[in-house]
């Protein structure tokens, strides 16, 4: 791979912590992120860091009952920048990062830890009222707004049926105040895409690995293209424009990183430039091209989807530790 023209991937600061991370979030419309995860006494970790004069300041410093899983700011408006976290113990917080002290929202969401969550229709992203959804260990998947206290939509597993771990949840398709959806990835490596509006399961297939991370390009778009990361090295493209009855949604298989990928973030600015973060403690940088034509007749003169190809623009080992996350900021590129 000829990186001369590339991209590059620079390391601009290395702070060590005192703590396991598991999540870190730009705060919107600040020079500012908040850093997530678990002391080594099983208490949660809140910190916010600050940019300044090309060192990173520790400005906040919070510890809560519980290890901190994961966090958005999705569901939040720009005015008040709420943080949603789910912890080790199953419940759902939401803050308002300047009285951290107390959370503005509560309640025991799941049976046990929270693996993950994501906001939408905050942030001025996305049409709709704000939702968040969370998967846990418990294998449910669950929606929630904000305004009320009990889930507004529960995914649980069929009685009599093991619950498979949720590993990974995000939300979809939501281009007007109608139409919405919840993709969910689970250890087993069952993938389940939910219509809101229809209130059914669209789609859903198995990909062989865990899935470690889902997440589409854009949120507040018609569904366009989704990628898969799990286990054994490997990430799927989806193409979610066109739905063949029986063929589903087309899609293309990457080996990247020689370890587990565990994470995967589309650039906020150009959503056909995203990155994954590897076991092997390194960040890949691709692009997508399209194809020249996104759809085809099957067989059946039923209309498939064309699924197009990755660039591999850069590739970079920055840790001896695997990246289980990385975040985007959402107002500078880059």
């Amino acid at each position: 791979m000829d990186t001369t023209d590339a991209p590059q991937i620079i390391e601009h600061i290395h702070k060590q912590i005192t703590f396991t991370p598991y999540d870190n979030k730009w705060i919107p419309f600040s020079k500012r992120f908040v850093a997530m995860g678990i002391h080594p006494n099983a208490k949660g970790a809140l910190q916010i860091y600050e940019l300044n004069k090309g060192d990173l300041e520790l400005v906040g410093d919070f510890t809560k009952p519980n290890g901190i899983k994961c966090g958005t700011f999705g569901a939040s408006s720009i005015e008040e920048r709420h943080l949603a976290t789910g912890d080790h113990a199953g419940k759902l917080a939401i803050y308002d990062l300047d009285r951290v002290d107390t959370p503005v929202f509560s309640q025991q969401a799941h049976a046990s830890i929270i693996n993950a969550i994501d906001g939408c229709g905050g942030m001025d992203i996305g049409f709709g009222a704000p939702e968040i959804v969370t998967g846990g260990r418990d294998g449910c998947v669950r929606l929630w707004d904000p305004r009320v206290p009990e889930p507004v939509l529960a995914l649980e597993p069929s009685e009599g049926q093991p619950a498979r771990d949720c590993w990974t949840v995000a939300f979809g398709n939501s281009f007007n105040d109608e139409e919405r959806c919840i993709v969910a990835g689970y250890d087993n490596g069952d993938i389940k895409l939910f219509d809101l509006r229809a209130n059914s399961i669209r789609y859903e297939t198995n990909v062989s690995n865990g899935v470690t991370c889902v997440e589409f390009d854009r949120k507040d778009i018609e569904m366009n293209k989704m990628v898969v990361t799990t286990l054994e090295s490997k990430f799927r493209l989806f193409d979610m424009r066109t739905q063949h009855p029986t063929g589903g949604f087309t899609c293309l298989t990457e080996r990247a990183h020689k370890a587990t990928v565990w994470c995967v973030r589309h650039l906020p600015q150009n959503r056909d430039i995203f990155m994954t973060g590897g076991g092997n403690g390194g960040f890949n940088l691709y692009k997508y091209h399209y194809p020249a034509n996104r759809t085809v007749q099957a067989k059946d003169d039923i209309p498939m989807g064309v699924v197009g190809h990755t660039e591999l623009l850069n590739s970079r080992v920055i840790s001896s530790q695997p990246i289980v996350n990385l975040d985007w900021s959402p107002d500078k590129e880059g």
